[in-house]
């Protein structure tokens, strides 16, 4: 279906609703105003429609109406202008939809303890909505879910209003693909998979993403989308999970294993080089394939490669700790009583993120161990963990006082020269210390 082809649906609805999102008339709303939903809501508005957050966070609402980003993708300087001019406004009350266009929702979809999906948020927010849902209105899902999620769980709760899908309203699922920190690769020029309930809802899916994304993927259904981002997250997962096993084989072979990946990675053809670590952070690729796992078990379907890489990966910790310890032993020196640095808490290197952080893990083992524990991290001030447990980041020189300093997060700002020069033992978790050679240094 083009573009045109909606002027033609019967539907009066249809030809009303995509008139106004090719002429920014449309009034678009987002709900869930976290990594995903504010930058989205933010190119909307760049690209001139009048947005509405929603969010059960006050103070998120508070601040995003102040033009103060807690984003770090987002900065204020770039909110600001955009609330000042009225095109973007948050709120905490859920009526607002009733003047709305469009909604994107962009709720947390956490897993459970016992790696079931966590629905809760969507069905709380799809809830909320239909409360206030009327004739003429667009609602794409976001959120990273199972497939059959949009047509099993949105779906009929939108179906009560007694309106038709494809109709009277449209329906679409479009994966977020959002990297925080990523400099090159942000929300506008992310490619944008979207795929409807029906063909008139693909259409106006597109459509809508068209006007302020730079490239829109149409897929032939929400269940295609859906699995679009489980695919893209469980092929990082399983191959993460495979280097860290390389990295655990090389440890005891005493191999290096990121001479050995570099020297792989030089194969023009045929090898995509992924790199060790103290094991999987962020909200995505720790926990998305367990959506899929947990949904073809529902099919009879045991997916053994995602169990098998979450078993590795989840191992990482323990191995980064046991490799503090064997550190300390080797200086003559036991975890019991040592002081012990963290460089880096967020999962991922300039990003102040800390969604399934390995480092909480890696702290938590060594305290339990016996180590006083101590960190730095410029992105993150403040650190509450486990039983009680609450620090405060520490400068950089703090860990000249160390027994053993721990690079689990390679933040770009860190003085690498410096660390090495002023700390006595350093377990390098990221290579973050590549081509730097002293008896001071162990590596992963």
């Amino acid at each position: 279906m083009t573009e045109s082809s909606l002027d033609t649906l019967p539907a009066a609805t249809a030809q009303m609703l995509a008139g106004k999102i090719r002429t920014r008339r449309a009034r678009v709303g987002v709900v869930g105003l976290g990594y995903v939903g504010l930058p989205l809501a933010v190119e909307f508005a760049r690209a001139g429609f009048t947005v509405t957050g929603i969010d059960i966070s006050e103070e998120k609402a508070r601040r995003v109406n102040a033009g103060d980003s807690y984003i770090g993708d987002i900065p204020s300087a770039s909110l600001a202008p955009l609330v000042e001019s009225g095109r973007l406004r948050a709120t905490t009350d859920f009526s607002a939809v009733l003047e709305l266009d469009t909604i994107n929702i962009c709720v947390p979809t956490p897993l459970r303890k016992t790696k079931d999906p966590d629905m809760s948020f969507i069905v709380s927010a799809c809830a909320e909505i239909g409360r206030y849902f009327h004739a003429g209105m667009l609602v794409i899902l976001e959120s990273t879910t199972y497939p059959g999620t949009t047509d099993e769980v949105v779906l009929p709760m939108l179906a009560k209003s007694g309106l038709q899908v494809g109709r009277d309203f449209y329906l679409c699922f479009s994966p977020e693909r959002v990297d925080p920190g990523n400099p090159k690769f942000q929300t506008a020029n992310i490619p944008k998979v979207v795929g409807g309930c029906t063909p008139a809802c693909t259409e106006m899916g597109r459509l809508f993403y068209a006007q302020a994304l730079e490239q829109v993927v149409p897929v032939s259904s929400t269940q295609v989308a859906e699995m679009v981002k489980l695919l893209e997250n469980t092929f990082r997962m399983i191959n993460i999970g495979l280097v860290n096993e390389l990295a655990l084989m090389c440890d005891r072979m005493r191999i290096d294993v990121w001479e050995v990946i570099d020297a792989a990675a030089t194969k023009p053809f045929g090898f995509m080089p992924f790199y060790p670590g103290p094991g999987l952070g962020g909200h995505c690729i720790p926990i998305d394939p367990f959506y899929l796992s947990w949904k073809t078990k529902q099919a009879g379907i045991e997916a053994r490669f995602i169990e098998l890489a979450g078993y590795i990966n989840g191992q990482m910790p323990q191995f980064v700790a046991d490799k503090v310890q064997n550190a300390l032993n080797d200086a003559a020196k036991p975890v019991k009583g040592s002081k012990i640095h963290v460089m880096g808490v967020a999962y991922k290197r300039d990003i102040d993120d800390l969604r399934e952080s390995p480092a909480l893990d890696v702290m938590m083992l060594l305290q339990r161990r016996g180590g006083t524990v101590t960190y730095s991290d410029p992105y993150v001030r403040r650190l509450h963990l486990e039983e009680g447990l609450d620090l405060e980041a520490l400068p950089e020189s703090a860990a000249a006082d160390a027994d053993c300093v721990v690079i689990v997060t390679d933040h770009a700002a860190f003085d690498y020269r410096g660390l090495v020069e002023r700390s006595r033992l350093i377990v390098d978790t990221r290579n973050a210390l590549k081509g730097v050679n002293s008896t001071k240094i162990v590596r992963l």
